[in-house]
C-alpha cells in the first residue's frame, strides 16, 4: 500500500508527501529526518492521510494536492466536503 499524507508543522505549514511506510515515515520527519522543509519546523502532526493501491496513483494524488490552495487543503483536513466542492 502507497499513502497520501498532510503533516501540519509546528509553524502551521503544511507539508504534503507520500510514502510505503506511513508511521516511519512520520517518525523520521519528527526526527528531523524526513526532509529539509519539515527539519526546520519540528514537530510535525499529522493531519490526514490516503491510502492507494499504487505508487502512480499515489504520485499523481500528491502533485495534485500539492496544486491545491491552502483554503482547499484545509478543507479536506476538515473533511468539509461543501467547502471543498466550492473552492
Amino acid at each position: 500500500m502507497r499513502y497520501v499524507y498532510i503533516l501540519r508543522c509546528a509553524d502551521g505549514a503544511l507539508y504534503i508527501g507520500e510514502t510505503d511506510e506511513l508511521s516511519l515515515r512520520i517518525q523520521r520527519h519528527n526526527e528531523g529526518r524526513g526532509c529539509v522543509f519539515t527539519a526546520t519546523r519540528l514537530p510535525v502532526s499529522l493531519v490526514y492521510a490516503e491510502q492507494f493501491t499504487t505508487r502512480d496513483a499515489a504520485v499523481k494524488r500528491e502533485r495534485q494536492l500539492k496544486r491545491w490552495t491552502r483554503a482547499k487543503k484545509e478543507a479536506l483536513i476538515a473533511a468539509d466536503l461543501t467547502l471543498l466542492k466550492r473552492l
